[in-house]
């Protein structure tokens, strides 16, 4: 490896990212083979400093999402994975659960198709609650019916993303932080690396197999390696979502996570409210199609989420929600474009054996982490 390494050494697996989902690949593949030679190249000085911290830390039961795609079949296999996880490892979650409401007739059928969705998925604890029955459980909620959805739930994604790198040590796994990756050469027999280390000089690394998990940047890391991005439908778009607090007064109003009916094509879910595991409430996010990676958080904006949650949630005033943080998800459907499914696919068939590559991971991403390490294993461990 950089620093520690002849530079003609070869490794079994190079994994490119450590979000959330690097992180789970990383443990799971060290997990199932720890006698393998297995680096975690980051380019950060650690873990998880994009998408995997800046989002809502939702765990999804999986009622979004068209049945028999990826996405519906890992969301689903991956809350109960990680329910799991979080118990025998002492990570800190609450199953607090979550109400999607319904302000008209119209988005009472919006309800009606998610239920048949979910159930579709195999989520079989989903109620449709009246406004009688969703005032016994949210009072200061507004309604005329919801859909709750009781095994959602909120989990610390830090301390999850500090267990999977520690399973990952522990299985002999080499974390290479602070080093970039510049490009992908093909070897007869898998791939060299080049990558900038932190000393600012240059390195290579040689590996069998190579597993993109590098989020934002999947795209660009699968172009190095020589796929054609238009071809393939791999072009990622950045979409920004902000995040806007209410004021820590109001953390009694509610006692589960409040979201309006999606968004036509899963654009987003909605700005909806979520409480954090300190008890803060948080609204967001929306979301903007932006062109490059920033995080600042427009203050005029509140005045566009106040609205956007008024209807449903009458206890907040104008000025009640302040700027808070903002995240972006790598999104493979443009503006106005329709769903796009997760790609995790092993490019034999493009002719690059032995490379994985994940593209388009974003929401439900942290609730599929573990399943999509899996699937991920299975693909690298024949």
């Amino acid at each position: 490896m950089p620093g520690e390494r002849n530079k003609t050494d070869r490794v079994d697996v190079v994994i490119i990212g450590a979000g959330v989902i690097g992180l789970a690949v990383a443990a799971e593949i060290s997990s199932r083979r720890p006698g393998l030679g297995l680096v975690l190249v980051e380019k950060n000085e650690t873990f998880g400093l994009e998408t995997s911290s800046r989002n809502s830390e939702v765990i999804h039961s999986g009622i979004y999402y068209p049945p028999g795609s990826l996405k519906a079949r890992l969301c689903v296999e991956g809350s109960a994975l990680l329910y799991r996880f979080c118990d025998d490892h002492g990570i800190n979650y609450t199953r607090c659960g979550k109400v999607i409401v319904a302000g008209s007739p119209a988005e009472e059928d919006s309800l009606d198709r998610l239920q048949e969705t979910g159930a579709a998925n195999g989520v079989d604890d989903l109620e449709l609650l009246t406004a009688v029955e969703l005032g016994a459980l949210e009072p200061n909620i507004r309604a005329v019916s919801a859909l709750y959805s009781p095994s959602t739930g909120v989990v610390d994604s830090h301390s999850l993303m500090a267990c999977l790198e520690q399973v990952a040590l522990q299985n002999s796994v080499l974390p290479a932080y602070c080093h970039c990756l510049e490009s992908i050469e093909k070897l007869p027999h898998g791939y060299r690396l080049s990558l900038t280390i932190p000393d600012g000089s240059s390195d290579q690394l040689d590996t069998d197999y190579l597993v993109n998990c590098a989020g934002l940047q999947a795209d660009r890391v699968a172009s190095m390696a020589g796929i054609n991005l238009e071809e393939a439908s791999y072009k990622q778009y950045l979409c920004k979502g902000e995040y806007f607090s209410l004021p820590y007064s109001m953390c009694g109003m509610v006692s589960r996570l409040i979201y309006p009916p999606p968004l036509l094509e899963l654009t987003g879910l909605g700005i909806h409210l979520t409480k954090t595991l300190d008890g803060r409430l948080r609204l967001g996010p929306n979301a903007l199609y932006v062109e490059q990676e920033e995080y600042s958080v427009d203050p005029a904006h509140s005045e566009e989420f106040y609205r956007a949650v008024t209807a449903f949630i009458p206890f907040i005033k104008p000025g009640d929600p302040e700027p808070e943080m903002a995240g972006i998800r790598p999104k493979l459907s443009g503006p106005g474009q329709p769903f796009r499914d997760f790609e995790i696919k092993e490019e034999s068939g493009r002719g690059l054996p032995g490379l994985v590559n994940l593209i388009g991971i974003e929401s439900p991403g942290l609730t599929c982490a573990l399943s999509i390490a899996r699937l991920v294993a299975d693909l690298v461990i024949k």
